[in-house]
């Protein structure tokens, strides 16, 4: 018996450890095709500039319009989503923890986290020719809200659920209101949680292609205006994949490396935010 379980205690950690080889190897391989594809074409001219005539048949130009497109769409959209997601989040934690209605919200928001984004896109879509609108950045910024509205309110539901309940009773105890104390309580408590739910939402939008696809279109210009297209580095990504131009599509790499820079900048972020803002926070 104490063998079988010495074996067991070994396969186990076999299996650990070798979960962990997969999950950093397949980073470090992402990263690695990234740098050893991406890196040669890279140059502050492309970080710099827009795409020029011909920029698509090997020419001079940049990525400039993607990179500004992308974080106009994702920043835009991050904000939409919050105006929504804080007070689901508030709702959820300070009047319904427990009741069957925040049952039914935190089920519905699991399964829109698990909706694949082109069906975001195509929600988008008809939302615009409802409004009557063509693809632009507003149409975009509707997409990505949508898709970004889910993973935000289930990180926030967690981070405030990490609030020791005493901290509630207490306040309730000194004669706060219900309100009072999922202000001035639960989100002074959740802050570090509540913001890297923001960040991680927006590291999901600026990522995504699919939604944006058919909803923010796609252009050489930098982004002037909420009713026109915007370019977004994901399209770019995947325009100059489709190219025949072998230095075109190392350009793409490139592009990707950006991204993926962007991606694994907010990541850092808001996991030195999380640890930054616990230091003083009630466990």
């Amino acid at each position: 018996m104490k063998k079988l379980r010495h074996l067991e205690e070994h396969v186990f950690r076999f299996l650990m450890w070798l979960s962990l080889l997969v999950v950093l190897g397949s980073l470090m391989l992402i990263l690695g095709t990234m740098l050893w594809r991406g890196l040669p074409s890279l140059s502050l001219t492309m970080l710099t500039q827009i795409p020029k005539g011909g920029y698509y048949l090997g020419e001079e130009g940049g990525i400039l319009n993607a990179i500004v497109g992308s974080l106009c769409l994702a920043s835009g959209a991050t904000a939409f989503a919050w105006l929504f997601s804080l007070p689901v989040a508030i709702y959820l934690h300070g009047y319904a923890s427990r009741s069957r209605t925040a049952h039914l919200i935190r089920l519905a928001m699991d399964v829109l986290w698990g909706v694949p984004s082109i069906v975001y896109g195509a929600f988008g879509f008809i939302i615009m020719l409802w409004l009557g609108l063509r693809a632009s950045l507003l149409g975009g910024i509707i997409a990505l809200a949508c898709l970004e509205l889910p993973i935000m309110v289930r990180g926030m539901d967690e981070a405030l659920g990490t609030v020791p309940p005493a901290l509630r009773e207490a306040s309730y105890a000194l004669g706060a209101t219900r309100f009072e104390t999922t202000i001035k309580v639960l989100l002074r408590q959740a802050v570090a949680g509540l913001l890297t739910a923001v960040l991680l939402a927006f590291g999901r939008g600026i990522g995504d292609a699919a939604s944006v696809l058919f909803t923010a279109g796609y252009t050489d210009r930098l982004p002037d205006s909420l009713f026109r297209p915007v370019a977004s580095l994901p399209l770019a990504v995947f325009f100059q994949l489709a190219t025949p131009f072998p230095a075109v599509q190392q350009r793409a790499y490139a592009a990707g490396l950006v991204l993926t820079v962007i991606v694994l900048a907010v990541s850092v972020m808001a996991r030195w935010l999380s640890r930054h803002l616990t230091r003083h926070v009630v466990r």
